[in-house]
């Protein structure tokens, strides 16, 4: 059987190529997705396209975001016409996926991702709760994160799984998480919780006010 390598001639694990194929094309959804909001209609066409897409790309349709636009956009199509409150339904699930400002005058949407975390925000237990951090915190390095949750008698992890209760992302350079280095383990966590998993994703201002609560 034959080896796929790379440029340099090394072998390339099948498993690590088809993530990376993957993200590669969130990236280009995010990519179509900013191009149909830059004149603030999602016209019946650009549906259309969105959703053709999504069934052409499988691998990336069931990868947050694709998996929660997906659905979605199938759904308002499904007799064949958009309407008005369809249209608006849809763009405003798009927005929230890549966030910006896509008035006519500035013609473009932002370069941010908006954080995928839950909405509403919810209350923080920490006893026997697990928590996992990722990012830069301006309350205090990861160290101290991970001792303010012990201290509250929760359990600090360092990896996401279906088993995890909270995922908290740091405010430093937050904004621009899906291609910043902290990117992926966000994606993950979110696409277990669009599966079901009890995980929540906060943000560190919200977890720092339950510090003391």
């Amino acid at each position: 059987m034959s080896t796929i390598k790379d440029n340099d001639g090394q072998p390339v694990i099948r498993g690590f190529r088809a993530t990376a194929v993957t993200q590669r094309k969130i990236d280009e959804l995010l990519g179509i997705i900013k191009g149909v909001l830059v004149d603030g209609v999602v016209s019946q066409g650009e549906a259309e396209y969105l959703l053709n897409w999504m069934q052409t790309n499988r691998e990336a349709a069931n990868v947050w975001p694709a998996s929660v636009i997906y659905p979605r956009i199938a759904d308002v199509l499904a007799d064949g016409v958009l309407d008005l409150d369809e249209s608006k339904e849809i763009l405003d699930l798009l927005m929230s996926t890549v966030g910006g400002n896509t008035a006519p005058n500035i013609g473009e949407a932002s370069n941010s991702t908006k954080l995928p975390v839950t909405d509403p925000a919810p209350r923080i237990e920490f006893a026997d709760r697990t928590f996992c951090f990722t990012g830069k915190f301006f309350s205090g390095s990861r160290d101290w994160c991970r001792e303010q949750v012990t201290a509250r008698g929760g359990i600090a992890m360092d990896s996401i799984t279906k088993k995890l209760h909270y995922l908290v992302i740091g405010e430093i350079g937050s904004r621009d998480w899906l291609h910043s280095t902290f990117g992926t383990k966000i994606q993950k966590a979110a696409t277990y919780a669009s599966d079901g998993a009890p995980l929540v994703i906060v943000t560190e201002q919200h977890w720092v006010e339950h510090l003391d609560a």
